[in-house]
């Protein structure tokens, strides 16, 4: 199974490498650290540390590994960290998040077999943890074949996902057993991934780590260099869509004119694409919305403090923009991207709105929305979609005190929430034996009392 998994993967590849071409020449997307994910990593020196490495992703989980991996070094100074993601922009944020804590930050391999080897023989982890929903084929055979110990951690399995896996469930059993343990987000995503065929007693509910995530400021004199350059003054009104996706601008675009004349004024809108490569998209429509517009990434602008639209086409900035923002609306929730993170907005105490669909954060957009969080839309398209956005955004912007309301129940739900670092920690220490540090059995934290 294993072999038809490896041709189908090379088979992908080459069906794909127009794509690849035109994306590596257009926007530069693939080429950085093509090497290493051949598997040309260099050695770290000495070799004879004790290594933990920690994949990421991308920008996302790059984030919400942030606590847990202040608790891995508090408990375990011992042994280095290698961090590695798929993305260069996860790259890119995990080289200046863990520019600390981290020996070294790579591009994990491709998974074919003889890739995975070369990495493994280089990096050389005696722990490895995947974030959220890596689950490599070869990659977690071979660590098994090794006998290095693998936790998935932060684990979350959506419906969409889980319904994918249950057509090939006969081999997805078969990878989840290289798991040494997995430390689920919730309960439901347990249930998910035991259903998928994963040994039960591997299985935990460590709650989620991205409510562990400090609110943070983007190297605090870049933030402010941003403030003071945009004029973002918390009594005028600021709209901030991030991580959105096509059509999102469009429909916030015409959302934004609509409400420029119901009288809005002043207001103004800051947009965040989620992927890089479509800055420059972005910039075209903004161009053709006949609306003065300013990009972050260029120099600043005499007229840049009193522009109608901000575009952020910056990697890792947001999180210091959010309590600047009176509104912040999350996307890849409008269309079937499966939503993004609405915590950090949270987590500052700002008022969200989301789209229908956010199966990637399902279990935290409903309990924000049964505790009067956040402000979901209906599962509109077209006209009366942008028409319901419009409407959201003016019931928040005519009431301060409605605001204040979401702002105030979000900020308890992440109070209430926190702990899922420690948690997530005493179930992978095991994993660290016979090196585990006695420090977690100081806090008197056992497996019961992490469930309770």
């Amino acid at each position: 199974m294993y072999l038809t998994y490896s041709l189908l993967l090379t088979l992908g590849l080459i069906v794909l490498i127009p794509r690849f071409l035109f994306h590596a020449i257009a926007h530069g997307k693939y080429l950085p650290g093509i090497r290493q994910r051949l598997g040309a990593i260099p050695k770290l020196e000495p070799q004879n540390e004790p290594t933990i490495w920690l994949h990421c992703v991308s920008v996302g989980e790059t984030q919400a590994a942030r606590p847990l991996v202040r608790e891995l070094q508090r408990n375990f100074p011992n042994y280095r960290l290698v961090v590695s993601t798929v993305t260069a922009t996860g790259q890119a944020l995990a080289r200046d998040v863990f520019k600390q804590e981290a020996a070294q930050v790579i591009y994990f391999p491709f998974d074919w077999d003889w890739c995975v080897r070369r990495s493994l023989d280089k990096v050389k982890p005696d722990v490895v943890l995947m974030m959220e929903t890596e689950l490599w084929p070869n990659f977690l055979r071979r660590c098994a074949k090794n006998g290095i110990p693998v936790g998935l951690v932060n684990g979350r399995i959506s419906k969409q996902s889980f319904r994918g896996y249950r057509l090939i469930r006969f081999f997805v059993t078969r990878v989840l057993q290289n798991l040494t343990t997995a430390v689920m987000q919730s309960q439901s995503d347990a249930e998910r991934i035991r259903a998928l065929g994963i040994s039960p007693e591997k299985v935990s509910v460590g709650g989620n780590l991205k409510f562990d995530v400090s609110p943070a400021t983007k190297a605090g004199t870049l933030t402010q260099e941003v403030v003071e350059r945009f004029k973002l003054d918390r009594d005028e009104p600021f709209i901030l869509a991030a991580s959105t996706h096509a059509p999102e601008e469009k429909i916030l675009l015409d959302c934004f004119h609509m409400l420029k004349q119901r009288g809005e004024t002043p207001l103004r809108l800051g947009i965040a694409p989620r992927h890089p490569e479509r800055f420059a998209e972005v910039a075209s429509l903004l161009d053709k919305s006949g609306l003065t517009w300013a990009r972050r990434s260029q120099t600043a602008q005499t007229n840049d403090r009193s522009v109608a639209v901000i575009l952020f086409d910056t990697i890792g900035e947001l999180p210091g923009i959010y309590p600047f923002a009176t509104i912040v609306f999350v996307g890849g929730s409008m269309v079937r991207k499966g939503g993004h993170n609405v915590l950090e907005p949270a987590a500052v105490g700002t008022a969200i709105i989301t789209g229908a669909h956010n199966d990637n954060f399902e279990a935290i957009v409903r309990l924000l929305h049964d505790n009067g969080a956040i402000i979901t839309l209906p599962p509109l398209e077209g006209p009366n979609l942008t028409a319901a956005l419009c409407d959201a955004f003016h019931s928040l912007l005519v009431s301060p005190t409605k605001r204040h309301e979401l702002s105030r129940n979000a900020l308890q739900i992440v109070e209430a929430n926190r702990g899922a670092a420690l948690k997530t920690l005493t179930f992978v220490t095991p994993l660290f034996q016979p090196l585990s540090n006695p420090h977690v059995v100081d806090k008197g934290l056992t497996r019961e009392t992490a469930n309770s």
